[in-house]
């Protein structure tokens, strides 16, 4: 028997037997330029809504897009994560009063709002947002600031996605911790110590309605320093928030 026959034979089995494979990376670049671009877009477009079923997990804590141009721009951050049963109640109330009434009943969007909104945008006469409070979380995680026609077309399958995959508690909670309330300041409890230096847990009826009307503008609007319309406005939101305990049940029964 001729054993180096045999050993030839053996190694050549195996060569065989190794598939000669192109990495996923390699294979994406022999693809034309346009095949390429169009693959990059559609991922992009595609992982928001992998995000949002990531951002189930309680111990996820998201940030926004404004935070990640902070961090890339070096200017840096102030957030301190807190869950909502260390958010003030009254906190809460005054935001969903300023901010989206109907949280606890609409789906992502106010389509009653939406509607209002695009007629009065046809006659030339919005000058109301009509964004909901899952509108803007997912604005802020995943989109831009600033009024856009695209911006919009892409926040509201988000809205609605979100609002069906996370409970109505969990959207609260990702969304006070990420709204901007200042130059660098990110989430209630940065801005509950940088304005007011208490805990968001210890904020008063009065400080909460400062906060929640500084949200549309955190830039101009100082909460810590308000001027006579941002007081006024306040006062508005604080007498609405006292009787709003039903615009809350969805969040605390």
């Amino acid at each position: 028997m001729d054993f180096r026959q045999l050993d030839i034979s053996t190694d050549n089995e195996e060569e065989a037997e190794v598939p000669q494979r192109s990495s996923l990376f390699a294979r994406f670049k022999e693809r034309p330029l346009w095949q390429r671009i169009v693959l990059a877009l559609i991922s992009l477009f595609l992982l928001p809504y992998l995000l949002i079923v990531l951002y189930l997990l309680p111990f996820i804590h998201p940030i926004s897009t404004l935070m990640l141009g902070d961090a890339a721009t070096f200017k840096g951050y102030n957030r301190r994560w807190v869950p909502l049963e260390n958010i003030s109640p009254v906190l809460v109330k005054s935001v969903m009063v300023s901010e989206d009434g109907q949280f606890c009943f609409h789906g992502g969007v106010d389509w009653g709002e939406m509607r209002m909104l695009v007629q009065e945008t046809l006659r030339g006469k919005s000058t109301r947002g009509g964004s909901t409070i899952p509108m803007q979380t997912v604005k802020n995680l995943f989109l831009w600031n600033g009024r856009s026609f695209v911006r919009k077309t892409l926040e509201l399958p988000l809205a609605v996605s979100a609002s069906f995959a996370w409970s109505k508690r969990r959207m609260m909670e990702i969304y006070l911790n990420v709204a901007e309330w200042g130059p660098g300041i990110y989430g209630i409890e940065a801005a509950a110590r940088y304005h007011f230096k208490v805990p968001a847990s210890k904020l008063t009826a009065r400080q909460a309605a400062l906060l929640a009307v500084s949200l549309p503008n955190p830039i101009d609007r100082v909460a810590g320093k308000p001027g006579r319309g941002l007081s006024q406005l306040a006062s508005l939101i604080q007498r609405r928030a006292q009787n709003a305990d039903a615009y809350i049940k969805c969040l605390y029964d």
